[in-house]
């Protein structure tokens, strides 16, 4: 099932829903849709509604802090756009920079995207000893920039539209 991005009334990014979840959440007026899936709508006996790519709440919800965004494979994968750090072409697999066998961890800094055949080239050696070159450093995405690049709503340069804050 897709998922929607969920905003904060102060559009601060706050997690991501099924798209049934989010469509009741309309219904109720609890939210509006800030961005709909172009030309999908969803049709009942007396309404029809846009189907939301991101939603906004209409109140606030104080949520705890959050410095870190957590590391998954699945989020360096969304990180990198499914491009491989080291030729450019479609990533299937995630690669250890430092490997895991050297001391390198799970973590953000240490993983990069990689499609099957570097993964294998690169082996159980640094990119240095490979002989091979990142085309981009990888880096921590804050927990803001993990849930839009998550959902589709980021491309990790600029902001999305609906996001853009008008000149005063």
């Amino acid at each position: 099932m897709r998922e929607t991005l969920v905003l904060n009334a102060s559009f601060e990014p706050l997690a991501t829903v099924s798209q049934r979840r989010a469509v009741v959440l309309v219904l109720q007026d609890k939210a509006v849709v800030e961005q709909a899936r172009p030309g999908l709508r969803l049709h009942a006996s007396t309404v029809e509604v846009p189907v939301p790519q991101v939603i906004r709440l209409r109140r606030y919800v104080r949520v705890p802090f959050r410095r870190r965004a957590p590391w998954s494979r699945r989020g360096v994968l969304v990180r990198d756009r499914h491009r491989c750090a080291y030729c450019g072409r479609r990533a299937t697999t995630v690669d250890h920079v430092v490997p895991r066998s050297r001391g390198g961890g799970d973590t953000w800094l240490n993983t990069v995207a990689a499609c099957a055949e570097d993964n294998h080239r690169k082996a159980d050696r640094t990119p240095e000893q490979a002989g091979m070159r990142l085309l981009r450093r990888p880096f921590e995405p804050t927990p803001s920039d993990a849930l839009l690049l998550a959902v589709g709503a980021y491309d990790g340069e600029r902001p999305p539209e609906w996001l853009a804050v008008p000149a005063a």
